[in-house]
């Protein structure tokens, strides 16, 4: 990485290595998220940070009284730009609820909410609370039949399933590198021909075309170089799992193989869970219905604050989070108060064993005085 610690643009040998990794990080986010190229691909601090940037310049073409949609399932990180935006722009705000039967957003519950006033709709592709996988591609093509452009939030649905934006029909994706084992940055994909009109907040000599016109400031380049091992991962993984052909198929097995080993051990936390007198899973917990969910389970007891069970698992070496998890929203809706929830979050690099010691650890807490 040294000998590409240089800005990008110039012609000496140091420049040059730095403007190739900075392009392959693009690619390779393409590859991931299945976008038609890396002009497609806009990378940056983080995603809530990449969602205030993209929601400015699209506001700047929007009036008052016209709609966006925000949902009560959402992180902040695609709330609160939209709601500021709205506040500055005299913007009526539509909320869309979470379905208490199903853990999601549903269709029947979007469409009386839009109309020809309609500019976005802002939702999550899986809620970082309670696990549940929206219907994603179905809501989109609600949206786009109304006229309204879509922004998903993919943070929490990235590390655990494969993305495919050309599937999903959507005009803009965001995730965070590091919920997939990579470096602090957030990413975001848009459609090319929107990222290519869309006003920048950037320099006037900075780079006109997509993605550098959205990309302000000069490239975090060694993060560039680990936001393109995190995707080689992937595509080592999808080797190991026996996938074969382009990158973008490796990426696919790969999925479906944490997919295949996720689903068990999901199924095994949630059953141990319902075993535990008065725990309380938010979130789907019929376990027969595994493509409905993340492995990201949440729980309430009515006699222990989640803050004092993440404290005493953290000292047996347990890492789990408790509190609203910035689902502020949905920790409202649920009628939580500022101790959230006690959130544990599974992936492909666990395993039985870790899943039984959490279950065992809990057991024996939840059964002391609070």
């Amino acid at each position: 990485m040294a000998a590409a610690a240089s800005n990008c643009g110039g012609y000496f040998q140091a420049s040059v290595l730095a403007d190739a990794i900075v392009g392959r990080a693009h690619d390779a986010m393409a590859e991931l998220l299945g976008g038609a190229s890396a002009r497609e691909i806009v990378i940056g601090q983080s995603m809530t940070m990449l969602t205030f940037q993209i929601s400015r310049s699209l506001g700047r073409d929007w009036n008052a009284g016209d709609e966006i949609i925000v949902t009560h399932m959402d992180h902040e990180g695609n709330v609160s730009p939209w709601l500021s935006l709205a506040e500055e722009r005299g913007l009526t705000v539509r909320w869309l609820p979470i379905n208490r039967d199903s853990w999601r957003i549903e269709p029947e519950d979007l469409r009386p909410l839009l109309s020809n006033k309609t500019r976005l709709l802002a939702l999550n592709y899986a809620s970082n609370m309670t696990g549940s996988i929206n219907p994603v591609a179905e809501l989109t093509s609600l949206a786009k039949d109304a006229g309204a452009l879509v922004y998903v939030d993919a943070v929490q649905f990235v590390p655990h399933r494969l993305a495919d934006v050309a599937a999903l029909g959507c005009d803009f994706l965001a995730c965070s590198s590091y919920k997939f084992f990579g470096p602090h940055l957030g990413v975001l994909w848009g459609r090319d021909e929107l990222l290519s009109e869309l006003y920048a907040f950037a320099v006037r000599c900075g780079p006109q075309d997509p993605p550098g016109r959205h990309e302000i400031g000069t490239p975090q380049t060694e993060l560039f170089a680990g936001l393109t091992a995190a995707v080689d991962y992937w595509v080592w993984l999808g080797e190991q799992t026996g996938a074969t052909g382009a990158r973008r198929e490796k990426i696919r097995g790969a999925y479906q193989a944490a997919e295949d080993y996720e689903t068990p051990l999901t199924k095994q936390l949630i059953d141990g869970l319902l075993a535990i007198p008065d725990v309380q899973i938010r979130g789907i917990s019929k376990t027969q219905s595994p493509t409905e969910r993340v492995p990201t389970v949440s729980i309430n007891h009515p006699r222990h604050r989640s803050s004092t069970l993440a404290r005493a698992l953290a000292r047996e070496g347990i890492n789990v989070w408790s509190g609203h998890n910035y689902a502020f929203e949905l920790a409202k809706c649920l009628g939580l108060d500022e101790e959230g929830v006690l959130r544990i979050g599974l992936a492909h690099y666990n395993t039985a064993a870790e899943v039984d010691r959490i279950l065992q650890s809990l057991k024996v807490l939840l059964q002391s005085r609070a």
